[in-house]
């Protein structure tokens, strides 16, 4: 594969390595760790990972000419990359919007990406990953995390499933952006939808901080990359991230 890995023992976060290494880095350099002793999630919260277990690695990415409104795009390649490495692992995996990836109702990978900012125009990202490979006993308070161990009753060698991974992204990224188009943006977006968790599913959810239950059905994604919903009297509604939260 024609990328770089930079495997550590021990490190803070992979995100903050990558951050670190950001400039002197070639697009697409992996930074991993066996341990992150800061490693981050979602909305400031900690990523729970035994030490060499599973792999929690940092992508540094450096495409070009990409407007901060498109943003989005870079985690439908990052999520799809990770879906479709694990339907090479025989895991039928879904996409839990925005950052998320679930095999039924229990998470097994999240997604941190960092943008960096020019103006209206994106000069690159770092998009963190973090995927339960080894790891059969969580003790945190997680409510519903899964391994591949758990699924597949096998252990993994992770430096093969992180050559793996990494290359499902890297093919997905490259030919995004080597050859963009109206097709090529359709068909991402097409296999993003159909690869939404609970997609047309009639389940219950908590419009976010007003704390109201509703019952709806997820449509899809909307250009602006909030979440539409059908209600059960039929009306629509869009959703930005924290707005809307999944009743599990």
């Amino acid at each position: 594969m024609a990328f770089t890995i930079k495997w550590f023992d021990t490190i803070d976060s992979t995100n903050s390595e990558a951050l670190r290494q950001f400039k002197d880095s070639d697009d697409f350099t992996v930074f991993a760790s066996n341990y992150q002793t800061s490693g981050r999630g979602q909305k400031g919260t900690s990523w729970e990972s035994a030490s060499g277990k599973n792999l929690t690695f940092s992508i540094v990415l450096k495409y070009s000419n990409l407007k901060v409104e498109n943003q989005f795009v870079i985690s439908k390649i990052i999520a799809l990359g990770i879906k479709r490495y694990l339907k090479s692992r025989s895991i039928d995996a879904k996409i839990k919007w925005p950052n998320d990836i679930y095999v039924n109702d229990n998470k097994i990978c999240g997604i941190l990406i960092e943008n960096h900012l020019l103006g209206d125009i994106l000069s690159g990202s770092i998009a963190g990953i973090g995927l339960n490979v080894n790891q059969d006993v969580f003790s945190s308070d997680a409510p519903n995390p899964v391994s591949m161990k758990n699924i597949l009753n096998r252990e993994m060698v992770l430096e093969e499933e992180l050559e793996a991974l990494a290359g499902h992204i890297h093919d997905l990224y490259y030919s995004y952006f080597s050859y963009l188009s109206s097709s090529t943006e359709n068909r991402l977006d097409g296999e993003y939808r159909e690869s939404l968790y609970r997609l047309e599913e009639l389940h219950s959810y908590e419009e976010t901080p007003g704390g109201e239950l509703i019952r709806a059905r997820i449509l899809g994604i909307a250009s602006d990359a909030s979440l539409i919903l059908e209600k059960e009297d039929g009306s629509t509604k869009m959703y930005q991230f924290k707005e809307i939260r999944y009743i599990l």
